[in-house]
C-alpha cells in the first residue's frame, strides 16, 4: 500500500487556524461503518451516540512550553531548543536549530544575558537531535513557564492567545510537544453529562512528540519507521478498561494517542497490561484491533500516519470518501478544528 493511496485535496481555507470559543459548539461527523453512512451533527451532541456501558479512553498528557528560543554565548547568534523527551533530571534530548552551528559543547542561554535559564550541548545523537543538559535558578518547571512557548503545529500561522486553548480540560502530567487534539472539543460539563449516563471514563498517558507533524516519505508505507513515545497506563485505569470489555461495553478511544496507547499495551488475548514504556506501533490497514472498539477523532493531514490509522478502523475507501463530503460541507480541519466520531 502506498502513501500517495492516502492523499486527498484540501483547500487551505479549510484550514482551522483558531480554536471555537466554545469547545463542545464545534461540526461533528459521525461515521456508521454498518450503513457506510455520514450524519452531521454538533460535538455536544456526542452524548446521544454513546451507550450506558461504554468506556471513553483519553490521554491524559499536558504540553509543557517546549519551545526556546535564546543565543549562543559565544557569537550572540540566534538558536532554538525544542524539548523532544526528558532522559534525566535535568537532560533531554531536543531538537536544535540552526543544528549545523550548534556542536557538543555549546551554550546556549535563554532570557537574555545572564539570563535564568541556559543549556549545554552534550551529545549528537545519530538522528541529529542533541542532548542538552540544563543549568537554572529556582523550579525547571516555573522557568520553563516563563520562558518557554507553546509549539504549535506547522500549519497553524496565528498566534495563540490563550495557551489553554491548546490543552484539554483534563489534561494533568507535564510532558507532551504536542496537544491530543480530539479531546480539545470536550468540556467539564460534557464529561459530567457522559458519566451520568453510566460511561466510563478511563486515562491513560502517552506524551506526544514531534514525530507527530513529521510526513511519511517513504513510498510503501511499511517502510515507514514510526517515532517512538512514552506512555503509562496505571492498574486501576487497565482495570476499568479490562472490566468494560468483560461486560460487552464499547471501548472508545479519544483520538490517536490513547488508541496507540492501549493498543500497544494489550496482550493476545486482548487484555490490557497495566505499565509503562516507549511505543512506536505503527497502525495503518489490515491491523487487527485487539481493545479498541470506536474513536472520535480530528479530520487529519493528507499522507498522515493517523489518517493511516483511522482508515485502518474504518476502510481507507469510506474515510477518504468521509473526507470528500467534510470538505463538500465546510468542515474545518486539523487540530483546531472540527471531529468526527467512527462507530
Amino acid at each position: 500500500m502506498k502513501t500517495s493511496d492516502f492523499y486527498y485535496e484540501l483547500p487551505e481555507e479549510l484550514i482551522a487556524q483558531d480554536p471555537i470559543e466554545d469547545r463542545s459548539a464545534s461540526r461533528l461527523m459521525i461515521l456508521d461503518r454498518e450503513n457506510s453512512s455520514f450524519t452531521h451533527k454538533h460535538f455536544r451532541d456526542i452524548v446521544g451516540y454513546l451507550r450506558p456501558g461504554d468506556c471513553l479512553v483519553r490521554n491524559n498528557t499536558r504540553v509543557i512550553p517546549a519551545r526556546l528560543l535564546g543565543v549562543k554565548r559565544d557569537t550572540g547568534a540566534k538558536a532554538e531548543v525544542f524539548l523532544l523527551k526528558r532522559k534525566e533530571a535535568d537532560v533531554w534530548e531536543t531538537l536544535v536549530r540552526p543544528g549545523k552551528k550548534l556542536r557538543v559543547g555549546t551554550v546556549v542561554d535563554f532570557g537574555g544575558e545572564d539570563g535564568p535559564l541556559s543549556c549545554e550541548i552534550t551529545e549528537v545523537l545519530p538522528d541529529g537531535n542533541r542532548l542538552v543538559k540544563f543549568s537554572y535558578e529556582g523550579i525547571f518547571e516555573e522557568v520553563l513557564d516563563e520562558l518557554g512557548q507553546t509549539p504549535l503545529p506547522p500549519y497553524i500561522k496565528h498566534e495563540l492567545k490563550d495557551r489553554e486553548r491548546y490543552q484539554t480540560v483534563y489534561a494533568k502530567y507535564d510532558g507532551s510537544a504536542a496537544a491530543p487534539t480530539a479531546g480539545l472539543h470536550f468540556t467539564d460539563e460534557l464529561f459530567d453529562s457522559i458519566r451520568d449516563m453510566g460511561v466510563t471514563v478511563a486515562d491513560v498517558t502517552l506524551h506526544v512528540g514531534l514525530g507527530t507533524f513529521r510526513p511519511v516519505k517513504a513510498e510503501e508505507i511499511t517502510e515507514h519507521k514510526m517515532h517512538s513515545e512514552w506512555y503509562r497506563i496505571l492498574p486501576e485505569e487497565a482495570e476499568k478498561i479490562n472490566r468494560c470489555k468483560a461486560d460487552g461495553g464499547r471501548i472508545i478511544c479519544v483520538g490517536t494517542t490513547s488508541c496507540r496507547t492501549i493498543e500497544s499495551a494489550a496482550d493476545e488475548s486482548g487484555r490490557l497490561v497495566a505499565g509503562e514504556g516507549d511505543t512506536d506501533i505503527f497502525i495503518y490497514p489490515g491491523y487487527k484491533f485487539r481493545i479498541m472498539d470506536a474513536r472520535i477523532t480530528h479530520f487529519h493531514l493528507p499522507e498522515s500516519t493517523l489518517l493511516m490509522l483511522v482508515s485502518a478502523l474504518a476502510g481507507r475507501e469510506f474515510v477518504l470518501s468521509a473526507y470528500e463530503e467534510a470538505v463538500r460541507e465546510r468542515y474545518r480541519f486539523f487540530s483546531f478544528g472540527d471531529a468526527m466520531f467512527i462507530m
